[in-house]
């Protein structure tokens, strides 16, 4: 037996969502940000849907709370986890490199603009291939973080036998643990990614009561929590190009 349900949750909005949709709009080739990605901290915006994420988790009933929390190591999870209390609720947090955001290589901090002016050949292969595949130099495909990510809920199964857990993580993520747990076609991950943008602070719940076999998709990409708590709903979808191949 493994896990029996998995809270998906995506991190706050954070400095580098707004200033890269800051960039995009105004024609920028460039995201002005003065740190590495990991460090990228929260918003105020983005810790107000932390705090009204975890006013929602403590009126939960006891059964449906996590029983254990895994956070990606970048700074805007684990704050979203600490401010929601999350650690507290679940009696601690254990971060795990494999739920990184995805690794953009030489595309780090530029926009699509960027892409096409620096790089058109990196362009124009990225439009060729579509998200899943294509890989930027020093970079990640989705399907090179799909790998990752069976590797780590492999260890989740094995750790967490029976237990409700709380994953906090980053929005391509998020659509790649549905990828991998529901066992989608690349064409049904594509047309998710596609007709869906994963919002700041959303909860995205998936359920399995025997502990095996495939997953089964409850709620997708909620914000109700926020909307009740009196935080903003804020979507920053990044890159929206070129998500199926040409």
């Amino acid at each position: 037996m493994g896990a029996t349900e998995l809270i998906l949750v995506r991190h706050g909005e954070s400095a580098g969502n707004v200033a890269a949709t800051r960039a995009g709009r105004e024609g920028a080739e460039r995201i002005e940000l003065p740190w590495r990605d990991p460090d990228v901290p929260l918003s105020e915006d983005g810790e107000a849907q932390a705090a009204a994420l975890g006013r929602w988790l403590a009126g939960l009933p006891a059964e449906e709370l996590p029983d254990s929390v895994w956070c990606s190591p970048y700074l805007r999870a684990r704050q979203t986890a600490e401010l929601a209390g999350l650690a507290d609720i679940a009696g601690g947090m254990r971060t795990d490199e494999r739920l990184r955001d995805r690794e953009l290589g030489i595309l780090d901090l530029l926009t699509s603009a960027g892409v096409a002016a620096r790089y058109p050949e990196e362009a124009e292969r990225r439009s060729w291939l579509g998200k899943f595949a294509y890989r930027p130099p020093g970079g990640e495909s989705w399907a090179d973080v799909a790998l990752r990510l069976r590797s780590v809920f492999r260890d989740l199964d094995d750790e967490e036998d029976g237990k409700r857990v709380a994953v906090v993580c980053h929005d391509a993520v998020i659509l790649l643990i549905r990828y991998v747990c529901e066992r989608m076609t690349e064409q049904e991950l594509l047309d998710t990614a596609a007709a869906n943008s994963v919002r700041n602070g959303s909860v995205t719940r998936l359920v399995r009561p025997d502990g095996t076999g495939p997953w089964k998709l409850h709620t997708f990409n909620s914000v109700l929590h926020l909307q009740d708590g009196g935080a903003p709903v804020t979507e920053h979808a990044g890159e929206t190009d070129d998500i199926h191949p040409r």
